[in-house]
């Protein structure tokens, strides 16, 4: 199935976490002697390396990778920022063959749809939404979104503090839903190629327990130690703290719950992120090549 890749051009590889997408575009890498570019929205934040299962250290002696790590966990990073680090090592490396692997569908689509230039958002804004949310909860500002931009309450992943924040300062500032400024969209940065995407499917009950035995091995690898060094300035609301298990194991290192509590609780949350992985893939990436994990 992968016989047909054209190495002059971008190869992209997509699938929910722990599908094994990393380990096949170091494969691709090795075998076409190319270069490995992150699409996950996390592994893009400094400090979480084993948390949120970013490459070995031995990996990257190995291949050269990129976006990785770059970005500190107190900064906010966009599609945008990504969209034009990707392009600066593109234009780098013309002639090299680029993996670009991830599980975050928003930038693969944006690198092949283009994306919406929606304006900066004034920090007085983002600080009086930050607080509102912190002041009412995640479930009252839900129900402002719904009655003022149903249309993008619909759409977005309501689990993610992170991304509800995020519709309600662009609304607040622009007057206008992120649904509708989706609508107005810049350039793809690349064609896309269905020999070139591939979309990694994985049966639900080996996915799970791939889940299951990972996030144990980050749990033996230093996972506490990475969450127990960050805990000191911890934020809810920054996307550099969402990694999946870092508020659960913060709960344990406060003593709020056990570590089998935590463990549960951060296999159900990533087990939970997966399902909506897969839902947001078949309805978005419905001419990708189907390649089983």
């Amino acid at each position: 199935m992968m016989n047909n890749i054209e190495k002059q051009f971008p190869i992209l590889l997509c699938g929910p976490t722990a599908s094994g997408k990393s380990n096949l575009a170091l494969k691709l890498a090795k075998e076409f002697n190319g270069i490995i570019v992150n699409a996950d929205a996390l592994q893009i934040y400094d400090k979480w390396r084993v948390l949120t299962a970013r490459p070995t250290k031995i990996d990257e002696y190995q291949i050269r990778h990129y976006l990785y790590g770059t970005v500190s966990i107190y900064d906010r990073y966009s599609v945008g920022n990504w969209l034009r680090d990707v392009n600066k090592i593109l234009s780098k490396h013309k002639g090299t063959p680029i993996i670009i692997v991830g599980g975050t569908g928003l930038y693969f689509t944006s690198l092949i749809n283009g994306l919406t230039d929606i304006p900066k958002i004034n920090a007085t804004i983002r600080q009086e939404i930050n607080a509102w949310y912190l002041s009412d909860g995640i479930e009252n500002l839900l129900k402002w979104l719904k009655t003022r931009d149903p249309q993008t309450y619909m759409k977005i992943d309501k689990q993610n503090p992170v991304r509800v924040l995020r519709a309600l300062e662009v609304l607040t500032q622009t007057g206008m839903g992120l649904s509708e400024w989706h609508k107005k969209t810049s350039k793809p940065l690349i064609n896309f190629k269905p020999q070139n995407s591939f979309l990694m499917n994985i049966e639900i009950n080996k996915l799970n327990k791939r889940i299951s035995e990972r996030f144990e091995n980050m749990i033996e690898n230093g996972a506490l130690d990475e969450v127990k060094n960050n805990s000191a300035n911890w934020s809810n609301t920054l996307p550099g703290f969402q990694a999946i298990g870092g508020k659960q194991l913060l709960d344990y290192i406060n003593k709020e719950i056990t570590l089998e509590e935590a463990k549960n609780n951060s296999i159900i949350r990533t087990r939970q992120y997966a399902k909506r992985q897969r839902t947001w893939f078949r309805s978005k990436m419905k001419n990708w090549t189907n390649l089983d994990a």
